[in-house]
């Protein structure tokens, strides 16, 4: 495993990290999400990331399972707030100095740690001052539950405004975690050059596309039984807007040029957000523990130019890069 500084920051964070989304506590049973965060750690995984709204709380539950008993120093835990969680009473979403702080100590209960290494905002509160977002994560950082600050899927003007806020409360504002990867790339235009002025990495999710990358679907054919285009609890509903057939086409195009640089097509698709220097670590998830193994090699891999003008050429005309695709819903 290879190792990443996170923005301007002194932590270190693997550039293959594990995360829960859509599997645990939901897609996958305990036995099976339990061997899988087994293969990561065994892999060399360092770095694990999830949210409170993942299966409604159960997958921080399942995590903080998963980790019981290592030895907590060499971890770096990172989970979200902001999406509505239990009961979704009114005070029960967005980021709120209520919500935040009540989030944080149940999420802290879950994984059952003391300090959270990374705590982000998962969205934009559009509904809440800014200031009051920021001063609650300041006061967690303060009262030492949680160590660093990080947001998902803010514009790049949010994200320049809440670096300026950290500044003023002298809090370690360090990462952005975008959807990233060679069919969505939105954050390339803005919020990438605004992360680099400000000191912020990204932590990208879904380096695969939800799966598409991998070649499992193919045009003109039905989904694979099991996949995720087949899961009604959520995954069918984001991986559908990659599974035109004119995509799937243009991924088949992938597969001589990932049989040239020795990877398989996964592989290739983590290997490439982890060229751009501005990509701290790649979010891998999986419902099984090969899948873990497989994905983990694109560590350290480096492609080269030509390859890289030859991945575009045969994506070209199915390539998102719209910068207004990053945007938060109003809860």
């Amino acid at each position: 495993m290879e190792f990443r500084r996170l923005g301007r920051s002194g932590l270190s964070v693997s550039e293959i990290s594990y995360g829960n989304w859509l599997t645990h506590g939901s897609q996958v049973e305990e036995e099976q999400a339990q061997a899988c965060i087994k293969a990561a750690l065994d892999a060399g995984i360092t770095t694990f990331d999830t949210a409170d709204v993942y299966a409604n709380t159960a997958a921080e539950a399942v995590l903080g399972r998963g980790l019981a008993g290592q030895r907590r120093e060499s971890l770096e835990i990172f989970t979200k707030v902001f999406w509505p969680t239990g009961p979704k009473g009114p005070n029960d979403k967005g980021l709120s100095r209520k919500h935040i702080m009540e989030s944080a100590h149940a999420s802290l209960k879950r994984l059952g740690t003391d300090y959270l290494d990374l705590y982000q905002a998962h969205r934009f509160d559009q509904t809440v001052p800014l200031e009051e977002t920021m001063v609650a994560f300041a006061d967690l950082v303060r009262q030492g539950k949680v160590l660093y600050v990080g947001v998902s899927e803010w514009s790049a003007e949010q994200i320049t405004r809440g670096a300026a806020l950290a500044r003023e409360l002298k809090i370690p504002f360090v990462s952005n975690q975008p959807q990233y990867n060679m069919l969505w790339r939105v954050i390339e235009e803005q919020v990438i050059p605004a992360c680099e002025r400000e000191g912020l990495s990204q932590i990208v999710w879904s380096p695969i596309a939800q799966g598409v990358l991998t070649g499992k679907y193919r045009p003109g054919q039905p989904a694979p039984a099991g996949s995720r285009a087949t899961d009604e609890k959520g995954g069918a509903d984001m991986v559908k807007r990659f599974l035109r057939d004119e995509v799937l086409e243009r991924v088949e195009k992938l597969r001589p040029l990932a049989d040239q640089a020795g990877l398989s097509l996964a592989q290739l698709a983590v290997a490439w957000v982890l060229q751009n220097d501005n990509v701290a670590s790649a979010i891998i998830g999986a419902s099984r523990p090969e899948q873990v193994h497989e994905n983990v090699k694109a560590a350290g891999v480096q492609l080269d130019a030509d390859l890289l003008t030859a991945i575009d050429t045969a994506l070209l005309g199915v390539v998102e890069t719209d910068p207004r695709q990053t945007r938060s819903p109003v809860l």
